[in-house]
């Protein structure tokens, strides 16, 4: 079970609704006489009668039928609700007017001499109040009716119990539509209903929701070799490949010599080829076909027992997803891929034992496997723990957000992935030609945030827009995108998605497109090439995707106007200094993005076409221009040095702001930031001042 925190989303909430029936409405005197329970993920369900230890009154009876024969045999309270404890586990507990039951299990557990600490909780009445504040009252029934939510066995615990867990469901899109998404914002904006919550501490009925502030901290020590690696870094290159024909024998005599424990097989007995060449054969394969077939197994052939088709990894991925992928299938090699999905080298269990014996690798493999919207949800909330974990760590910020692209990439990945089996599940027929996904601006450049929307194009091989290549794409668009945003990556307000129209096509018409933006160089254009010239190809034809992306750098390259004009999107920077040299701050806020990220971004990759450095990253983008003697080194590394700073930054405020329930942008609070920090701020913040001039004099240089 993933650990709940306040950036958990909440169509991803592993939570128990639940739901009581007592002797009174009175929370000073009523006694539990039954506790009802349903898990939000996978519907299982708890229902428990409990012994008052007294009589019940005939008119509570004549509500919910439960009298003194009923119960007769019934656990007592601390019995049953030990079970319900297990049952519930560390889960959020939802139920409409929660704070009465809260309110109840405290009184109980005190008569009974018992621990108790109040849970996570979330009311559906305070939460109904938010999505829709005009209806007439909040009762069950009410909310109930208006959702269209039927209720069976009313005022029986787990028939409430029920219905509370349908009520929450259908109330998630309606609270995403006012800006609540995750635990912390549901949370604080409970508290700001501050007339309902008077209603509820008149009544005597407990805080229905806690501060995400109140929330224990959930921050635990993570291997920082693992996020701050690659897993070419460890693998073992070149990879041992043995001919098909070779024999048992000759593998086992390999691996000894070698002192490895597998090998891989193929017809060419050659490297670099693509994955689908190869079969791989462990020593524990050997092993089996000797405890089956004796010392007569050695002379089998490798290529007839060798395991097909290989489990593999990027060479590019961090570390942590190695670990995660071996321990999700239970195995203990990797082959590792390039980019272009050839062989490279092999990564074993042997290779990260050292890492398994440190501190926590937090991030897994578990959104290569979610096969829904919630379970990728579920997955991407765990990402702002390991960032601030990170960040504790020292780690620098810019590894930081690979990590955090690199979830991105995977999420965008298997969206697409659930996308296209659903359409052929439905009968709306496989891909029509060869395709890519694509993933552009922050996510392309390895630069994501927190605060990360969908950036999203896909590229096919043939077909004219409109025609049934382009529709079928864009079904595939459209819920690649719809799954994105039910787990936590929203809509792009621009409207950078491959639903679009704009954002989707065959080569030739992104080509086309390409042409067309260089050439007019519209202020939208301009915008379009900032996110489309970081594209990263993450599912599908890697080919495709990485011949327009060299198009476009050679086009781009070859246009002095267009180069001049995205030079000139700089002039327009304006300063965040006010006149006696302070930072300027709205809120006591400074937007980041704004007054230091995108100059720094937009300058390394104008540069980058212009002097035709086909790099994504931009502290490679830097790197690339010293490495050809573009202007000056030590500004350039002023520079990336100012870029890891302002990503460290805005990365901690960003995880911050999750975990308290505060939307999420690019602005930092100054007050919470060390002098130190301000400091270097300050100075970053001037060097970016200088970025236009030095782009107009860097565009025209030696490259």
């Amino acid at each position: 079970m993933r650990p709940t925190t306040g950036a958990t989303p909440l169509a991803a909430l592993d939570a128990v609704a639940i739901d009581t029936e007592t002797t009174s409405l009175d929370t000073s005197v009523a006694r539990v006489i039954e506790i009802g329970a349903v898990r939000l993920a996978g519907g299982e369900e708890f229902a428990t009668l409990v012994d008052p230890a007294m009589t019940i009154p005939p008119a509570s009876s004549a509500i919910h039928g439960i009298s003194a024969e009923t119960v007769a045999g019934a656990p007592p309270f601390p019995e049953a609700y030990a079970a319900f404890a297990a049952f519930a586990g560390p889960r959020v507990l939802i139920g409409h007017s929660i704070g009465y039951d809260l309110a109840i299990f405290e009184r109980e557990a005190a008569r009974a001499g018992m621990r108790w600490a109040k849970p996570r909780s979330l009311c559906v009445r305070l939460l109904a109040t938010l999505a829709s504040p005009a209806l007439p009252d909040y009762s069950l029934d009410m909310i109930a009716a208006w959702l269209g939510v039927p209720i069976e066995s009313r005022h029986r615990a787990l028939g409430d119990a029920r219905a509370a867990a349908a009520i929450f469901a259908a109330l998630l899109p309606r609270l995403s539509e006012r800006g609540v998404r995750t635990l912390a914002e549901a949370e604080r904006a409970c508290l700001s209903l501050t007339a309902e919550l008077e209603t509820h501490h008149r009544a005597g009925w407990a805080e229905p929701v806690r501060s995400p502030a109140e929330a224990p901290a959930l921050l635990r020590a993570v291997d920082p070799y693992a996020y701050n690696h690659r897993v070419a870094d460890i693998m073992s290159s070149p990879p041992v490949i043995l001919p098909s024909s070779a024999t048992l024998a000759d593998a086992v005599a390999t691996m000894s010599e070698r002192r490895i424990s597998s090998v891989f097989v193929s017809d060419h007995a050659a490297p670099a080829a693509p994955l689908a060449d190869y079969g791989i054969l462990t020593e524990r394969d050997v092993m089996r076909h000797i405890a089956r077939g004796g010392a007569a197994a050695l002379e089998r052939q490798a290529g007839k027992t060798a395991t097909r088709p290989l489990v593999s990894v990027r060479e590019s991925a961090f570390v942590y997803r190695a670990i995660g992928r071996m321990a999700r299938l239970k195995i203990r090699h990797l082959a590792v891929r390039t980019e272009e999905g050839r062989l490279s080298g092999i990564v074993s269990a042997r290779d990260l034992l050292r890492l398994r014996g440190g501190a926590a690798v937090s991030l897994d493999d578990a959104i290569e496997e979610a096969d829904t919207a919630r379970h990728l949800a579920a997955a991407w909330a765990t990402l702002p723990s390991v960032a601030e974990a990170l960040i504790a760590e020292q780690i620098d910020a810019r590894q930081i957000a690979g990590v955090v692209s690199e979830e991105l990439r995977a999420m965008t990945r298997r969206a697409a992935a659930l996308g296209e089996e659903t359409m052929i599940s439905e009968g709306l027929g496989f891909p029509p030609c060869p395709y890519a996904i694509l993933v552009l601006g922050s996510g392309g450049r390895g630069e994501s945030l927190l605060a990360a929307d969908q950036d999203n194009a896909i590229v096919f091989a043939q077909g004219a827009p409109g025609g049934p290549e382009d529709l079928w794409f864009a079904e595939l668009g459209h819920r690649m995108a719809a799954i994105l945003d039910q787990a936590g990556i929203p809509f792009c307000k621009g409207g950078v998605m491959a639903k679009n129209p704009e954002w989707r096509g065959s080569v030739a018409t992104w080509r086309d497109r390409v042409g067309e933006w260089m050439s007019r160089s519209r202020p939208e254009d301009l915008l379009n090439v900032d996110i489309f010239f970081d594209l990263y190809a993450v599912a599908g034809d890697i080919d495709l995707a990485n011949s327009l992306h060299d198009f476009a750098y050679s086009e781009g390259h070859r246009a002095t106007a267009f180069a001049k004009l995205l030079a000139g999107q700089l002039d327009a920077l304006g300063s965040p200094f006010g006149f006696l040299g302070n930072l300027q701050t709205e809120d006591g806020r400074i937007d980041l993005k704004k007054a230091g990220l995108f100059p720094i971004v937009s300058a390394a990759r104008t540069l980058a076409i212009r002097h035709d450095i086909r790099a994504r990253g931009t502290r490679d983008r830097l790197e690339g221009l010293i490495a050809k003697r573009v202007g000056a080194e030590a500004d350039l590394r002023a520079l990336c040095d100012a870029h890891g700073l302002i990503l460290r930054l805005m990365l901690a405020q960003q995880s911050s702001d999750l975990h308290a329930g505060i939307p999420v942008s690019n602005k930092v609070e100054l007050a919470r930031l060390s002098r130190g920090d301000v400091s270097a701020l300050k100075a970053a913040l001037k060097r970016v001042q200088s970025v236009p001039t030095m782009v107009r004099d860097l565009m025209f240089g030696d490259a």
